[in-house]
């Protein structure tokens, strides 16, 4: 009698609900625009070049939701989307695919690259932001609207911002070794940008950013080494005038080569000599 009870119970309270919807106001449209989007070449070749082998969205059409609204960003003129597109497929994606396997970036990559014109002006420090990674699995360059390319050192400066960036999503997905870290804490500083680059390397940093804490220690190195040829930075350490700062670089750098060399399998002087190889080619092509 109990279950009779209460099925009558679930059938007059599922009428009172169904007759309340009746009464109420109907449902309208959809605000979701599900509409295919109106896609131009630029699209359909990023399309064809980047979300179809490696699930990675560049975009360049302003949407405020992926950028500061307290900063004064805009996006990049439609001309220099392509060449950066360009830029990062073959000096970045291509030496990884090369040295780390067909798979390596579709594995292990950002799923969103932003573009944005301008330049990203931090408002409490006399510094501007290059670049930022978001959670593994967005990168937004910035400034893109002011590289020249046709110069290498303007090429590199993008490319130094992906290198970092990406290495900071490598290292999110195996850790370096704690013992990066503990090489030489002591001076790490929250005010990095009142040393210059040269300032930081008697320390024993690769830049002045790189002494802000280990974690940026660590990808600072990475982007140095994979932007420069080796031979490069070999004499920027060698020119160095501390030979205590040198053997921290040193060490520091043993330590990037082991990492890939046991997560990867990449050789870093070789995606180093591809990398440079395909910089100059883009450059002079």
């Amino acid at each position: 009698m109990k279950t009779y009870k209460n099925t009558i119970l679930i059938v007059v309270s599922t009428l009172f609900l169904l007759s309340a919807c009746e009464d109420g106001d109907s449902v309208g449209e959809s605000q979701i625009n599900t509409e295919a989007p109106i896609l131009n070449e630029l699209d359909i070749w990023l399309r064809a070049n980047f979300v179809t082998p490696y699930n990675i969205d560049v975009r360049y059409k302003w949407d405020i939701n992926d950028s500061d609204v307290e900063r004064f960003l805009h996006p990049p003129f439609e001309f220099n989307v392509m060449p950066i597109a360009e830029v990062l497929q073959s000096v970045w994606i291509e030496p990884y695919l090369r040295t780390g396997g067909d798979n390596f970036i579709a594995n292990i990559s950002p799923r969103q690259i932003i573009i944005a014109g301008g330049f990203n002006f931090n408002p409490n420090s006399p510094t501007i932001t290059l670049g930022v990674a978001e959670a593994g699995v967005t990168i937004t360059l910035f400034n893109v609207d002011f590289l020249d390319f046709s110069s290498v050192e303007s090429v590199k400066a993008p490319l130094k911002t992906v290198q970092h960036e990406y290495a900071h999503i490598l290292n999110q997905n195996r850790p370096v070794d704690p013992a990066y870290a503990q090489i030489n804490p002591e001076d790490y500083d929250s005010d990095w940008f009142n040393r210059s680059d040269e300032e930081a390397r008697q320390l024993g940093y690769i830049t002045a950013y790189a002494s802000s804490q280990s974690s940026e220690d660590f990808v600072e190195m990475v982007s140095e080494m994979l932007t420069n040829s080796r031979t490069e930075f070999d004499a920027l350490i060698e020119g160095i005038n501390d030979e205590r700062a040198i053997q921290i670089l040193r060490r520091k750098e043993a330590i990037v080569v082991d990492y890939y060399r046991t997560q990867f399998g990449i050789d870093i002087y070789e995606l180093q000599e591809l990398t440079e190889q395909a910089t100059q080619e883009f450059v002079n092509q």
